[in-house]
């Protein structure tokens, strides 16, 4: 079958008569019985994907299908989907069952979405490199000693690799933009309150934001407007009227750009990456963009006052896994106390347990001042210094990444070289704004390179505009590279 790279080719295809849902479900069935190695999928729903196409066929025959028809797409194990299996990547959450389908989910499967299966992640989604996943670390496609990129992994690796067409991830400082600059996809991390969190497990509720991963940003647009709006189950949701992305994704006029100059001349970034990070900047110039290097004070200052206040919401979020009521409960147990106590010490993983300390510690009477109340005042002061940059500049570049994906253990023994993976992502979260990493060419080993680009709060129609009209950019200097060498 031949590789589609947008929903619509896939729809045309279907319309023509020379394709079938069926078709398509069986073909990426094979895929991932034949890539079971990647270890993306922690289950997938073979059979009901097939009922459901055959459902969808049915729909397409008759006029009557939605405007996801023919889309295959994996969920990410955080969110909601009744009647299936939930586990957050850990064994806390064993054999439990979703009791409901979050609303992303719902919307999509409204609009004829096929659900093939859920996708292995980072426990609670506590990672950048998918490898504290209960289930064993996922595989990078493009390389099998490679890492991901975390936490959303599996969901990356499947729209890598072919497994489906589009995954559904979440984001918190950076999960769904990391694994997706990784393994070479379109990630989108929208607004905070864009999109309702309603059926995602929470990991830092302030921060968490459902997102797409795709291979086009016509498709993450699409999806993002389907998902987005109020919802009367989630009181931090917008509901500001929802734009039509898909139909302004042509991007007209010169952009303001803005990006920080140690993010592309600092050595801690890779040769590779800085050089066709400067090369997107040299081009976008060239094609007449205002683009300037800009200096945020306060930069140094993002991953402290992300990691204390994640860990500060992860430390309360997680106290409900407590072996009373869902999940895994210690056999071992004798009282309420010890049920608590070996409950939380068997169920999870070491990854988790080190934030969950952290975030209790930072939350604790003598240290809540110290650290808890001057990170709030901290992504106060980074949201003003943003929005003064959005005062003068339409969109923030960045490379997503320090690195391109790493071997697998590289970075284990050393947890703030682990946390740098996100010194590009973070801001985002910190000041609830959207981005998106696009692919960006590879590395000389091959490896997948992405680019960011961020934007003013709610600005979701002019960045995927934006983001459309980068991504033909750079087909068309890849072209005329290619064309020289």
């Amino acid at each position: 079958m031949k590789e589609y790279l947008t929903l619509a080719e896939i729809q045309e295809d279907l319309r023509e008569g020379g394709l079938t849902c069926v078709k398509l479900v069986d073909y990426y069935l094979q895929n991932i019985e034949s890539n079971q190695h990647l270890n993306a999928f922690v289950e997938v729903y073979a059979d009901e994907a097939r009922e459901a196409a055959v459902a969808v066929d049915e729909k397409i025959a008759n006029g009557t299908a939605g405007r996801l028809a023919g889309l295959v797409i994996g969920l990410k194990d955080v969110l909601s989907h009744k009647g299936h299996g939930l586990q957050a990547g850990s064994q806390i959450l064993n054999s439990y069952v979703a009791p409901y389908t979050g609303t992303a989910v719902q919307r999509l499967l409204d609009e004829d979405a096929i659900v093939i299966g859920r996708q292995n992640c980072d426990e609670f989604a506590m990672g950048s490199s998918n490898e504290n996943s209960s289930f064993g670390p996922v595989l990078n496609a493009a390389d099998n000693s490679k890492v991901p990129g975390g936490s959303s992994g599996g969901s990356a690796v499947a729209v890598q690799a072919g497994l489906c067409h589009a995954s559904l991830g979440s984001d918190t400082g950076g999960s769904v933009r990391q694994p997706a600059a990784f393994c070479g996809v379109v990630g989108v991390k929208p607004s905070y309150g864009r999109i309702s969190r309603y059926g995602l497990i929470a990991y830092a509720s302030s921060f968490d934001c459902i997102g797409p991963i795709t291979k086009s940003v016509a498709d993450a647009a699409l999806l993002i407007e389907i998902m987005a709006g109020g919802d009367d189950f989630d009181s931090t949701v917008s509901s500001k009227p929802v734009p039509a992305y898909t139909q302004h994704l042509s991007w007209t006029g010169k952009a303001r750009i803005g990006y920080i100059r140690e993010s592309v001349e600092s050595e801690a970034i890779s040769s590779d990456i800085r050089n066709q990070t400067l090369e997107v900047l040299n081009r976008l110039r060239a094609e007449g963009h205002e683009v300037t290097p800009v200096e945020i004070p306060l930069l140094d200052s993002l991953l402290p006052t992300y990691y204390i206040l994640t860990t500060a919401e992860a430390s309360s979020n997680l106290s409900r896994f407590d072996g009373v009521r869902y999940g895994h409960r210690s056999p071992e147990a004798i009282d309420l106390e010890s049920l608590y106590k070996k409950t939380r010490t068997e169920g999870f993983g070491q990854e988790v347990k080190k934030r969950i300390l952290l975030g209790t510690f930072v939350l604790s009477a003598n240290y809540y001042d110290a650290y808890y109340t001057k990170a709030q005042r901290v992504r106060r002061l980074v949201q003003e210094e943003t929005n003064r940059f959005f005062d003068q500049f339409d969109f923030f570049i960045s490379p997503v990444t320090p690195t391109t994906a790493f071997t697998i253990g590289e970075k284990t023994q050393d947890p703030l070289q682990m946390y740098l993976a996100d010194i590009f992502t973070v801001q985002a979260n910190v000041v609830g704004n959207p981005a998106v990493a696009l692919p960006n060419g590879n590395d000389e080993n091959g490896m997948p390179i992405g680019i960011q680009v961020m934007a003013p709060y709610f600005g979701e129609e002019k960045m995927l505009a934006f983001a459309q009209y980068l991504t033909e950019l750079n087909k068309k200097g890849a072209v005329i590279m290619d064309s020289n060498h």
